[in-house]
């Protein structure tokens, strides 16, 4: 719709990326602690089978809103995966404990989330090399996809059989309270919630970062975001090598002070960045002089993040109350998406103020500097 539909409105596509925005995560505030209730009264298979066939049929809305490019439906669409991912947020992490042994939990939560960076990253480079049809039908088959593979999950019965309290504001104020009983559990969720945020606001600016600051193309956008997304594959994997499974947070300070030295170099690197060609492409980027520090940089944020995030997520759920960890897992997606919308509203006001995008990811460096001391 940014490039097609609005490419002469820009006002209708900024409103447009506001608005999916919102919709996509207004379901985590209004659903999660539904999510974590429901997944930790039933068996979370049945579950994931369910939330998965309800996802082929929303793709069966998005297919109708790509071929009929129909921007409300594709906006519906939006919301509905905005309560799938709420719903399916907390029975994917808290079924592991259900079905690894101890020393399992940091492979599995590490194959998870570098697995998820990795998707989210095969889908941005496939959505811009194949058209509004295609993408219908792809997320149509991948939907199907994920259904079939949904019937292996082995049984992972209910561990609680209280009745589901369908009052949200109630229910999220108890599952926060519930959250915050164990001080570690809580430490790590703010942790994860950090991270999120930062990693948001980072990816949303690695174009207005090409076009202006660099003047370079798309394409150079499209590697730091390659580059982003495999390095925090390769961390969630090589720690846990390094903690040979153990769940502990032993690495989680040294990983914080590193994503906050990354993304200080990076801050210095775009900052004192000469153009030579404006409107570069990925080779003329690269034959520049400050560019190797800059993809460093990336590569060094993003490893350092999969290292910090893995071992956070192991700890909440080996370290949450039993039979509460859907619950704690649905309280970490609340504080998420809360402080990643802070983060960005505060971004917001910065660069109303005339802070430009370097001097952005300077004061998300310091900020996470601070962070890592905490």
């Amino acid at each position: 719709a940014n490039f097609g539909l609005y490419a002469a409105a820009p006002e209708k596509a900024k409103m447009l990326a506001a608005i999916a925005t919102g919709l996509f995560i207004l379901p985590y505030f209004l659903f999660s602690a539904l999510a974590g209730q429901i997944a930790d009264s039933m068996d979370k298979a049945r579950l994931i089978r369910w939330i998965k066939a309800a996802e082929v049929a929303i793709m069966i809305g998005a297919l109708a809103g790509f071929w009929w490019q129909s921007v409300p439906a594709l906006l519906a669409s939006l919301f509905a995966m905005g309560l799938h991912s709420t719903l399916f947020g907390p029975v994917k992490y808290s079924i592991l404990p259900q079905h690894l042994r101890e020393d399992e939990i940091m492979g599995g939560t590490g194959l998870i989330e570098g697995g998820t960076f990795l998707a989210i990253l095969g889908g941005q480079l496939l959505a811009g090399v194949i058209s509004a049809h295609a993408t219908g039908l792809v997320l149509m088959g991948l939907a199907i996809a994920g259904y079939v593979t949904s019937l292996a999950v082995p049984s992972a019965p209910a561990q609680r059989h209280d009745p589901i309290d369908w009052n949200i504001a109630k229910g999220t104020l108890e599952i926060l309270g519930i959250a915050r009983q164990v001080r570690g559990v809580w430490l790590a969720i703010l942790g994860t919630s950090w991270f999120f945020a930062v990693g948001a606001v980072l990816v949303s600016e690695f174009a207005p970062l090409v076009s202006g600051t660099l003047a370079a193309r798309q394409e150079v956008a499209t590697i730091f975001l390659i580059v982003f997304s495999l390095a925090v594959a390769a961390g969630a994997m090589v720690v846990n090598l390094l903690q040979k499974g153990e769940v502990s947070a032993r690495y989680v300070p040294l990983s914080a002070l590193g994503l906050a030295v990354g993304l200080i170099g990076l801050w210095l690197a775009t900052r004192g960045f000469q153009v030579e060609v404006a409107g570069a492409t990925l080779a003329q980027f690269l034959a520049t002089a400050g560019a190797l520090p800059i993809l460093l940089c990336l590569g060094v944020i993003a490893f350092c993040g999969g290292m910090f995030i893995v071992p956070l997520y192991a700890v909440i759920q080996v370290k949450s109350p039993e039979g509460e960890c859907s619950r704690i897992i649905a309280a970490n997606n609340i504080v998420n998406a809360a402080v990643t919308v802070l983060a960005v509203l505060a971004v917001t006001g910065l660069l109303a103020i005339g802070i430009d995008v370097p001097g952005l990811i300077g004061v998300l460096g310091f900020a996470t500097l601070a962070v890592a001391l905490l």
